[in-house]
């Protein structure tokens, strides 16, 4: 269903986020970096990659893929010590360097932050975040402030994905968006 990156979005809608460091490999400061793209070299295809906050900006280049990962080395960083300081930074791109998504596809990050309805056009929601875990995408649903549902990201759940409306409908399962903190 989606184009790219997995994650919860930033702050910033100018900015997607296409991998996370996940480690240290070697000890000449190379790095595994989780892609969050469709294509886990495309972590790659887009330039330079930088932090969320646009402090730390980086040329990376791909060494070679291993399982779930892909490997890299990022300028400046020339030590295994330097390469495992940067474990669980994420990297982001310019939103203006991806490609256009089609008509059927969308960006996991335009998604944060939609309002959720059902079909019959209640609100339910916000999209806080997409996660998945390998068995499928999962869509998670702020229902209140402390309250947050899953829902499977599958057509049959969610129907409607209307990014430029602004909003998605979604039909979840009978009990599973009902309120049990009223009871």
């Amino acid at each position: 269903m989606a184009a790219a990156d997995r994650p919860a979005g930033s702050s910033d809608p100018g900015i997607v986020c296409v991998g996370a460091v996940a480690g240290a490999h070697g000890v000449r400061g190379g790095v595994r970096i989780k892609p969050f793209t469709d294509d886990p070299e495309s972590v790659a295809a887009y330039g330079k990659v930088r932090d969320e906050s646009g402090a730390r900006v980086f040329d990376l280049r791909l060494t070679g893929k291993a399982k779930g990962v892909v490997l890299a080395k990022l300028s400046g960083v020339e030590s295994r010590e330097a390469a495992e300081a940067l474990k669980g930074l994420r990297l982001y791109v310019e939103r203006s360097v991806l490609p256009p998504a089609d008509a059927d596809e969308f960006y996991h990050a335009d998604l944060i932050g939609l309002p959720v309805e059902d079909t019959e056009g209640q609100h339910l929601g916000v999209v806080h975040a997409l996660h998945d875990f390998g068995a499928g995408d999962l869509l998670e649903v702020k229902t209140s402030a402390t309250k947050l549902v899953v829902l499977p990201f599958t057509e049959a759940v969610v129907p409607v994905v209307d990014v430029a409306g602004g909003r998605l409908v979604v039909a979840p399962p009978p009990g599973l968006m009902d309120d049990k903190d009223a009871e």
